[in-house]
């Protein structure tokens, strides 16, 4: 029986984070327009669609991290003892630590499966497609069950801002991605074309081609 406790709190403490991971990335980071740091910090990430490490990250794996001691083990343990709360918020953290790792993998090299292939498809249509569509990076449940779920056929992506594990030393895609992605526009960037990307971002636009 207790087996069974623990399975089921720790599901459900990952669901609850893919939901959070949803209604976070829709509205906290999209809908504000960079009111406050969450959403200035994400908006960022949209101009220039890379990734590293910087201690805002700290500031978010603490957060989360607090959430689920101050917030939904004690509701879990309320609920259905300690074990299932304590489980609950095991299930939340590694649901956040596992989102975490799939968007920096995403952005950082190519993908080595199906899910993977599938995550940077959904993702970087958010980022270059239509940013206001697939806000789910590790799971695309909630996009589907409010509406906003986006299946490209190809993703276009201009070229000043392609991911590095996407094209060759030519600059050109590489073969295996060739059917999923395409590139748009000039690899160079001027200071006008740098000032639209950041303007477009902030108001959740893709970036021009």
């Amino acid at each position: 029986m207790t087996a069974i406790i623990v399975v089921t709190a720790f599901i459900a403490g990952w669901v609850l984070w893919t939901f959070a991971e949803y209604v976070l990335h829709r509205f906290a980071m999209h809908e504000l327009d960079g009111k406050g740091i969450m959403s200035r910090e994400h908006l960022e990430h949209h101009v220039h669609s890379g990734w590293s490490f910087d201690v805002t990250h700290l500031m978010s794996w603490a957060g989360m991290l607090l959430v689920g001691a101050v917030a939904w083990a004690p509701l879990g343990w309320v609920i259905a003892g300690p074990a299932f709360g304590v489980t609950l918020a095991i299930g939340w953290a590694f649901g956040y630590f596992f989102y975490e790792y799939q968007h920096m993998a995403a952005h950082l090299r190519g993908p080595r499966n199906r899910y993977e292939t599938f995550v940077r498809k959904h993702h970087f249509h958010h980022h270059f497609g239509h940013p206001k569509s697939n806000h789910g990076v590790s799971i695309a449940l909630w996009d589907r069950v409010f509406g906003t779920f986006e299946r490209p056929d190809s993703v276009r992506v201009p070229r000043r801002l392609a991911l590095p594990w996407l094209v060759d030393e030519s600059g050109k895609i590489k073969d295996e991605f060739s059917a999923d992605y395409t590139l748009v526009g000039s690899a160079r960037a001027d200071e006008r074309t740098a000032a639209l990307d950041r303007a477009r971002a902030f108001a959740s636009l893709a970036p021009v081609d």
